[in-house]
């Protein structure tokens, strides 16, 4: 550790969600507040912020993969761990070498006062209360490291997916207010802002708690002078009502032509054993609908491979399901077993080696998708937000449905939005579409 009378470097590592993103964001202010800098490239971090996700066992592992492989690259680095892995598992968290400080899903946004305390006391420290005890709700609208910021507008979970464990890792559903997340969004435009992603576990349960409603919240972001594109990250095909989308797609002036909707299967019985809320009729109905009143959506939709309950029979459901959506892009997932879930009583195991049979299927016709909307979009003049550069000679950004492009570089177009003609993309990046200015 560097000797207290300099100034401290910070570097930030987040996995898992967007959401996860925004609070690493947040988090990273803090300590800006506190007069600790952020690391610039090749420079030794004195801190590093690792938030983690826990979806899966993977993600665990990747966590561990990530904490260890940054105290043998920074010895010297303090080591704080926050997110759904360090609330579910602090003691094997703590246990890693290098982490020094542990924060669970309730401490994470007041994380610089437990890194102050824990610099007077130098003592490893693990700090996790029950996450369902949690009723702080701590709003963020904050920039990521392109020109995208993030607002987080809601938090927790009361749905209790059987398969699930992140109400266990964030607690129940709780919400900020239209008002002050609407103030947020103008102190972002301020700063100049340009894009916003509206985040949270499970952001159309918004209001719950408040009596407000998540459609309102959105009317009135809309509002909001200066940002030119709202993005709504995933939400359930339940709570993404008809009125929503009618107004998304007539009279909303900023929200982007880009869904995300978790399917997870496409067998109504796995549906019921997962304790999803609703159908495939209302999940097709919604899909219906976007295609019907905008063609030209980005729609992401995620779906899991091998649950517990999906026979050879319910996987050929599901399956010839996924097949028949007009669908951009599938997010698919194996499934896997997470500890104290509802899920482990349901029977029917689907084995590794089934799994993975499964995820490469779904994988194949996610990819088919995906590049029969990118062909179909050759040609098109579309509005691009210029996020970044790539290397030394080429930018990249996303039109307004999703859809990544790059450019030659021209550094005073980065955070503007042009209309461009897209063109064929590259042999080497068939995702991506390339620009002529």
């Amino acid at each position: 550790m560097t000797d207290n009378s300099e100034i401290l470097k910070a570097a930030y590592f987040t996995l898992g969600c967007k959401l996860n993103f925004a609070e690493t964001s947040a988090i990273g202010r803090q300590l800006i507040n506190m007069g600790i800098e952020r690391a610039a490239l090749g420079e030794k971090p004195d801190i590093i912020v690792v938030n983690t996700c826990s979806v899966t066992e993977t993600s665990d592992k990747k966590a561990r993969r990530l904490i260890r492989s940054l105290h043998t690259r920074w010895p010297q680095a303090n080591i704080i761990v926050t997110g759904c892995y360090a609330q579910l598992k602090p003691q094997e968290v703590a246990s890693i070498e290098g982490v020094d400080i542990v924060l669970g899903s309730g401490e994470k946004l007041h994380a610089a006062e437990y890194l102050s305390e824990w610099l007077e006391k130098r003592k490893k420290s693990i700090n996790v209360g029950r996450a369902m005890d949690i009723k702080e709700f701590v709003p963020s609208c904050q920039r990521g490291e392109r020109t995208r910021w993030w607002l987080k507008v809601q938090d927790g979970c009361d749905y209790f997916c059987t398969y699930c464990t992140i109400p266990y890792a964030r607690g129940r559903s709780r919400s900020g207010n239209i008002a002050e997340l609407t103030s947020l969004v103008r102190d972002a435009a301020s700063e100049g802002a340009k894009e916003v992603v509206i985040t949270g576990v499970n952001i159309g349960e918004f209001g719950s708690d408040t009596g407000e409603k998540f459609f309102d919240l959105l009317r009135s972001l809309d509002s909001v002078e200066g940002i030119q594109r709202f993005r709504i990250s995933s939400i359930e095909p339940n709570l993404l009502t008809e009125e929503i989308i009618r107004w998304i797609a007539s009279e909303a002036r900023a929200f982007m032509p880009h869904f995300h909707i978790p399917l997870q299967s496409g067998s109504d019985r796995v549906l019921k054993l997962m304790n999803r809320r609703y159908d495939t009729a209302l999940f097709a109905d919604r899909i219906s609908l976007i295609r019907s009143l905008i063609p030209d959506a980005f729609i992401g939709v995620d779906i899991i491979a091998g649950a517990r309950g999906e026979t050879p029979e319910e996987w050929e459901r599901s399956l010839a399901f996924a097949e028949s959506l007009d669908v951009t892009r599938y997010h698919v997932f194996p499934y896997s077993e997470r500890p104290g879930t509802a899920a482990l009583a349901l029977g029917d195991i689907v084995s590794q080696q089934e799994k993975h049979r499964r995820v490469s299927l779904l994988t194949s016709l996610s990819d088919r998708k995906l590049s029969a909307f990118i062909k179909s979009m050759e040609g098109t003049i579309r509005p691009v937000l210029w996020e970044h550069p790539v290397g030394n000679d080429r930018m990249s950004g996303l039109t307004d449905n999703y859809i990544r492009v790059s450019a030659p570089l021209e550094p005073q177009m980065l955070n503007t939005v042009t209309s461009v003609m897209l063109a064929p993309p590259a042999p080497e990046e068939p995702d991506t579409l390339t620009v002529r200015l």
